[in-house]
């Protein structure tokens, strides 16, 4: 992670801990790097804490949602104490603008997770939860900040052989403007579901210093997102030749920007060549999903071959989604013809604020 952020985080984290003795509302210090409230001096205020040890405001996450102000305009600051928190959180549409912030030294001081999978059967026995519904975490207000913090999956695969729907979905977004500052996302299959409310709205979210893992399609959905400096680890799955996609984008046609990776770094402990940057999803078979893939100005480790990218069941070629890369480097920044690579001109167009600007001139990164 970059020296200057982490220095500016730990700074974030250890007035949090202390400032917020004093009850809601206390001034922690100054924000981070969104530019949102708090930002270029301004202060963050700690307006609810959470600790596991009973001696913040509440005990779980949800609860502090909970009881978080609806329709606010403006950030409203939950810090969240060094802990494992098992829980299921939402955050409702009617509540924008939530930030949730670690206080630990390190992302992994604070987990946020929870253990179902698509074919996990309901308690009140109605069926499974299917894909999205197996989130730990499911994000529908706009605006919302995390930082320094973990969200996991935990559903055991070998322990449970008689649920072959594995899908298990760490974090699902569905809003717009969404900000994950030195996140990790943890899980297998589907770990990171990024999309939208509908089909043909578009939404946006960006991950800066963050850590992706998992193993089939584990960043995945039709929100434009850009993944800044992250480090996104393809797990092992024990084969000689498949081992996973890193991707699976279902983005609108009439959407340019799917997900873009840049400054990034692609690493595994698969053996080399048995890895894939993406496929392309076409949700229902909806020929209008047509994925968008760009990865550029990063490092890719050997797990990556050849061909980085495969068709999807159902007879959906790679070569009619929009995937490419530019200028990557590392042993599996080959150069092949099964590897579309944009010219310098091409790729001017598709730069961080093309693909989260919008026509708001929304700036996460100033």
């Amino acid at each position: 992670m970059r020296s200057a952020r982490r220095l500016q985080i730990l700074a974030v984290a250890a007035a949090v801990t202390v400032a917020t003795v004093g009850g809601p509302t206390s001034a922690v210090a100054q924000a981070g790097p969104t530019g949102r409230s708090g930002g270029h001096g301004d202060r963050l205020r700690a307006d609810a804490t959470v600790s596991a040890d009973g001696r913040g405001d509440f005990t779980s996450v949800q609860a502090a949602i909970d009881a978080a102000p609806e329709a606010r305009t403006r950030e409203w600051v939950i810090a969240v104490r060094p802990g494992e928190y098992h829980e299921l959180v939402k955050v409702p549409a009617a509540k924008p603008h939530l930030t949730l912030v670690g206080t630990g030294r390190d992302a992994q001081d604070v987990v946020i997770s929870y253990d179902n999978a698509n074919g996990t059967a309901k308690p009140d026995g109605s069926g499974t939860y299917g894909t999205s519904g197996s989130a730990s975490v499911t994000i529908d207000g706009a605006d919302f900040t995390a930082r320094n913090l973990t969200f996991a999956n935990t559903f055991d695969e070998a322990a449970h052989p008689e649920i072959t729907n594995r899908q298990a979905v760490a974090v699902l977004t569905r809003a717009d403007r969404l900000v994950f500052d030195d996140v990790r996302f943890l899980g297998n299959q589907d770990t990171l579901y990024v999309n939208s409310s509908a089909a043909d709205v578009v939404a946006r979210a960006y991950f800066r210093d963050c850590y992706v893992e998992g193993d089939v399609d584990f960043i995945f959905g039709r929100a434009s997102a850009v993944f800044d400096g992250c480090r996104i680890h393809s797990l092992t799955r024990g084969s000689s030749t498949n081992n996973g996609y890193v991707t699976a984008p279902s983005t609108s046609i009439a959407n340019p920007y799917g997900f873009l990776f840049t400054g990034s770094r692609f690493t595994s402990d698969a053996p080399a060549g048995t890895v894939f940057l993406g496929r392309p999803w076409h949700p229902s078979n909806d020929p209008a999903a047509l994925g968008q893939v760009l990865v550029r100005d990063s490092w890719i480790g050997d797990h990556v071959g050849a061909t980085a990218w495969s068709d999807f069941s159902g007879g959906w070629s790679w070569r009619d989604a929009r995937f490419a890369e530019h200028h990557n480097r590392g042993p599996g920044a080959l150069v092949t013809d099964d590897r579309p690579q944009l010219t310098r001109a091409e790729a001017r167009g598709l730069e961080v604020r093309d693909y989260l600007s919008g026509a708001d001139g929304w700036s996460p990164w100033c």
